[in-house]
């Protein structure tokens, strides 16, 4: 007995036939990102094997090419300088000669003959009397001098005094305080 076939019908199975029906296949779609990062790898990867082996070829070569500029240098002549000695004599005794040295006498430390134009002396003590003279001011505002009979700074005590706009001389009598302000150096004459 023949058991009847059914006939096909449409979208009941792989090929029309029986079975279940399966959607129409549609390509599968390809990520852009990803064929894009193995491409990039694969550019870099390709870029490292040709530094790596342009390393390996320079190095590897030194010995080679040294012995292949040596090879062709020519030969260099040899040069020997031979020096003689001079025949030296005998050391003599070693004489040593002890010598006492006498320091030079200095004068003794006095008063000066020649002074800054500012500050304040002691005729006889700090400079020597005489007669001083200086080229002038220092500054804008004149030079000016002054003979005390003591260090007081009181009016009273003052002997002499001026104000110099151009050089000036100025006689100094031991015991005196004699002061002086933006003047050049004072220096003795007489």
């Amino acid at each position: 007995m023949t058991t009847p076939t059914p006939s096909p019908q449409p979208g009941n199975g792989p090929q029309g036939g029986w079975g279940p029906a399966f959607p129409p296949a549609q390509p599968m779609p390809r990520s852009v990102g990803r064929r894009r990062t193995w491409l990039t790898y694969g550019v870099i990867s390709f870029v490292a094997l040709f530094v790596g082996v342009g390393i390996g070829a320079s190095g590897g070569d030194s010995t080679a090419a040294g012995a292949s500029t040596d090879a062709k240098a020519a030969p260099r002549p040899t040069v020997t300088v031979t020096k003689t000695g001079e025949a030296q004599a005998a050391p003599g005794p070693t004489v040593t000669e002890t010598v006492t040295a006498k320091p030079k006498k200095t004068k003794a430390a006095g008063p000066a003959s020649s002074f800054s134009g500012e500050g304040e002396y002691l005729v006889g003590e700090d400079i020597k009397p005489g007669t001083y003279k200086t080229a002038g001011s220092e500054g804008g505002f004149g030079c000016y001098w002054e003979r005390a009979k003591d260090a007081s700074g009181e009016f009273g005590s003052i002997i002499a005094n001026n104000n110099l706009e151009g050089p000036g001389r100025v006689t100094l009598n031991s015991g005196e305080y004699f002061k002086t302000n933006r003047c050049q150096e004072w220096k003795k004459v007489g």
